[in-house]
């Protein structure tokens, strides 16, 4: 059972305990962090608190009354909002700060999911609320050897499928057929299913204008040709079809040409140098055992992008914390859009993707870095120069 290693981890930030609270399934974390899913549907609220020392306790409705079940320590059940509350006073009693999966001004909206009434609720009954984005992230992000290989398995078939779509374009353009932005990323489903991989959603199949859309996706209709002279971009993430897997994430750019344009090239050499700056950071930072934030790494390469003259034209954080899904809960590379300062931990993967976005095309380069306890590594092919399909 985990709660050993949560009150260790408790007593390590200080807190008196960690509340977890759910209703209709809104908090994934809290099922993952705590192992378990209810049997049936969660249609009344349920709380558990894990305190720092002592025996966890729950309170569930009288309704649901075994949501809880398989979790240790005593549960106490209720019918009326009124003794919900009361319930709830009695559980924190002894709590002064508690974790809770909250953030202040949803500064981690992956780890946001306590709604603002029910922490009112909480902090009215004399607790203080805390965010809980760093225990989330060493219980939720951390991978172990089985996570890994699952990573390092999905990435030889997914660099394997990059390959082979880059190809297909090549044969195509070569025999004078055509092929869409549409029917590529339908190439790409069909390797992935064969190939034993599944993904949630993607993969983002773009030329020129539409590579410049961070996310664009192509629809059947209106989708474009792949023609000579196009930059092409492909970001395809994918993991093993197997329980527990972990997302393997990356995306290249190419020129369908001989040879790309002065611009296209000076451009992609911007990003590629502005992710080995962030890679060099990260694994200088392992080696010495020096603890690294999140915002960090997106400083140094947006600081490279912008020192160019490209800076508005970074709009999207550094990289994504990646595991399960492909956006996991642990530390994101990002000073853009949140000011990410969680620490990032040994047994953790995340994404380094770069990227400008211009008017008439788009580059970007994503890698993947998984650090372990000594170093930190790109866990798949990366791209050094513009494919010329």
């Amino acid at each position: 059972m985990i709660v050993p290693e949560i009150q260790q981890a408790l007593g390590e930030q200080h807190l008196d305990g960690w509340l977890f609270f759910d209703h209709h399934h809104r908090d994934p974390l809290s099922y993952r962090v705590l192992g378990f899913e209810p049997a049936g549907s969660v249609t009344r609220r349920w709380y558990y608190l894990i305190p720092a020392t002592g025996e966890p306790r729950g309170l569930v409705h009288r309704i649901e009354p075994s949501v809880l079940d398989t979790m240790p320590g005593e549960k106490t059940a209720y019918s009326s909002w009124s003794a919900m509350v009361n319930g709830l006073r009695r559980l924190l009693g002894g709590c002064r700060r508690i974790a809770m999966q909250y953030s202040p001004d949803c500064a981690i909206p992956y780890v946001s999911l306590a709604d603002s009434g029910t922490v009112e609720l909480v902090r009215s009954l004399g607790a203080e609320v805390v965010s809980s984005a760093d225990l989330i992230q060493y219980f939720e992000a951390r991978w172990d050897e089985a996570k890994l290989e699952s990573h390092l398995e999905a990435g030889r078939r997914v660099d394997a499928i990059r390959g082979e779509a880059f190809r297909l374009v090549g044969e195509r353009l070569r025999a004078g057929a055509t092929v869409t932005e549409w029917e590529l990323k339908q190439f790409i489903l069909a390797r992935f299913a064969a190939s034993g991989l599944v993904t949630d959603h993607g993969p983002i199949v773009g030329v020129n204008a539409n590579a410049a859309n961070p996310h664009y996706e192509p629809a059947e209709l209106g989708s474009r040709r792949i023609q000579a002279g196009d930059v092409l971009l492909v970001d395809m993430w994918a993991k093993l079809d197997q329980p527990r897997s972990v997302y393997y994430d990356i995306t290249w750019t190419g020129f369908c040409g001989p040879q790309a344009p002065p611009e296209v090239k000076r451009v992609f050499s911007i990003v590629r140098e502005a992710r080995d700056r962030a890679i060099r950071l990260v694994e200088t930072a392992a080696e010495r055992g020096e603890a690294l934030r999140g915002f960090e790494v997106d400083d140094a390469a947006r600081g490279y992008i912008a020192e160019q003259g490209f800076g508005e034209y970074f709009t999207h954080r550094t990289g994504h914390s990646i595991g399960e899904e492909v956006h996991g809960a642990g530390a994101n590379m990002d000073n853009l859009e949140t000011h990410d300062e969680r620490r990032i931990i040994p047994w953790t993967c995340f994404s380094i993707e770069p990227g400008i976005y211009l008017r008439d095309f788009g580059i970007r380069s994503e890698v993947n870095v998984f650090i372990d306890d000594k170093r930190a590594r790109v866990t798949g092919e990366f791209q050094t120069d513009l494919i010329l399909v």
